[in-house]
């Protein structure tokens, strides 16, 4: 058995880490949904990673998933107890992103601007010396 086996922050890791699974989870945390709410809502996702994400999560108990029998067949899908376990852990992500990585990302796109805004301003004044007429000396 590895250590990742045992580590607790491993195995968290190794359910909520797989593309769109955050934001599957969050999703999910405002209510039951149906297969194709969750595909409309997660703008992207391709219906077969959706399918092996619900399953996936299924598997690990933190989704469950409830079949009603009609015609035709209605399935919805739900947080368990343990995946509603996992909302604050998201919503703490998106404090710590809030605090400490938009200001980053504020940052590089101020400098994108100016750098923008910089060579922009050379071409302008390289295109004016271009119009102006040789001087003959």
């Amino acid at each position: 058995m590895s250590s990742n086996d045992t580590c607790p922050v491993c195995r968290t890791a190794e359910i909520v880490c797989g593309k769109w699974t955050l934001l599957l989870i969050k999703e999910l945390s405002e209510g039951h949904s149906r297969f194709c709410e969750l595909e409309r809502s997660l703008a992207g996702i391709s219906p077969r990673t959706l399918s092996l994400r619900l399953r996936a999560l299924e598997e690990e108990g933190v989704v469950e998933r409830h079949t009603f029998p009609e015609v035709p067949p209605r399935v919805e899908y739900a947080l368990t107890e343990k995946g509603r376990a996992l909302v604050p852990l998201i919503e703490n992500m998106r404090a710590y992103g809030n605090r400490w990585l938009l200001e980053d990302c504020a940052a590089e796109a101020a400098e994108a601007v100016a750098a923008a805004g910089k060579a922009a301003a050379g071409k302008a004044s390289a295109g004016k010396a271009a119009d102006r007429e040789p001087v003959a000396v």
